[in-house]
């Protein structure tokens, strides 16, 4: 079960890193090859040349999925980041007694520097 969600995952990252690029790389063909003039404009063929006649179309099929994608990205990646910090967090049973001891001997020695420094 662990192994089908790992191997998801992994080909939910290969289409969302594949569909980015292909979004980017079309934005960018649109950026190199916009015509300057209307005349240029009507001469435009092909896929790209549609996409700069219909700007709309350019729009709602390009641009906006690139900035979902993004706020998508942003907020798995804050997820992830949250679910990792509360695996790292150890609880106090979980340390062995010479653990729980050492851990007992700084506390005092940082309550022992606390109180020094502020006498000074």
């Amino acid at each position: 079960m662990k192994n089908n969600r790992k191997i998801l995952n992994y080909i939910l990252i290969t289409l969302d890193v594949i569909i980015t690029l292909g979004l980017f790389v079309i934005s960018i063909i649109m950026l190199v090859t916009m015509p300057k003039t209307s005349a240029e404009l009507n001469q435009a063929t092909g896929f790209i040349g549609y996409l700069q006649k219909n700007p709309t179309v350019y729009l709602f099929a390009f641009v906006l999925p690139l900035f979902v994608l993004l706020l998508v990205n942003v907020l798995y990646l804050i997820v992830y980041i949250k679910k990792l910090n509360e695996k790292a967090k150890v609880k106090l049973n979980d340390l062995t007694p010479e653990e729980k001891e050492r851990l007992k001997a700084e506390l005092l020695s940082d309550v022992a520097n606390n109180k020094d420094d502020s006498k000074k």
